[in-house]
């Protein structure tokens, strides 16, 4: 665009400042304090907590707010970081799961991706100290809890919009 200022042009470019949404998720140092995440997520388990009547149902509380977390990093990671690429193959998904997906949540890679011996069907995505059952504390009759349904959710709500349907569950 040219304006036309006292006699003389001046060329003036219009620059659109990138939002934050189309800023790429793995430039920078994005991280959030530990202690401001292990606040929030006990918050989000004492809430949940509060609100059901056993563990079981505690767990599918936790795995629904972890299958929300997974729809928006699906939308994020695809669109920023993958260029909308549909991934064909679950190894693929999975080992995307194990690693970009985890390292942007959690700080670093998950420590292993093993399949089942028995069935083919089955994997397994290890990490060996979870980090959403490292600072909750859980009293001695309910000892079962396992917050790791939180990361289940994140996992199986990734699946499902990647086009790979699945049940994922937390075991310990």
């Amino acid at each position: 665009m040219s304006l036309n200022v006292g006699g003389k042009q001046q060329q003036h470019l219009l620059q659109q400042k990138p939002s934050i949404l189309d800023k790429s998720l793995s430039k920078g140092r994005n991280e959030v304090s530990l202690t401001a995440f292990a606040l929030l997520f006990s918050e989000i388990v004492q809430y949940s907590h509060n609100r059901v009547a056993s563990v079981t149902e505690l767990h599918d509380k936790l795995s629904e707010v972890g299958e929300r977390v997974g729809t928006r990093m699906v939308e994020l990671l695809f669109v920023r970081e993958r260029n909308s690429k549909r991934e064909t193959k679950l190894l693929n998904i999975l080992l995307f799961i194990k690693g970009t997906l985890w390292k942007t949540l959690f700080g670093k890679e998950a420590d292993k991706l093993d399949r089942a011996t028995d069935d083919e069907r089955v994997y397994y995505l290890m990490e060996k100290d979870p980090l959403v059952n490292r600072f909750i504390s859980v009293p001695r009759d309910k000892s079962s809890i396992n917050c790791a349904a939180f990361m289940a959710g994140i996992i199986q709500s990734v699946l499902n919009a990647t086009g790979f349907p699945a049940k994922v569950t937390a075991l310990w």
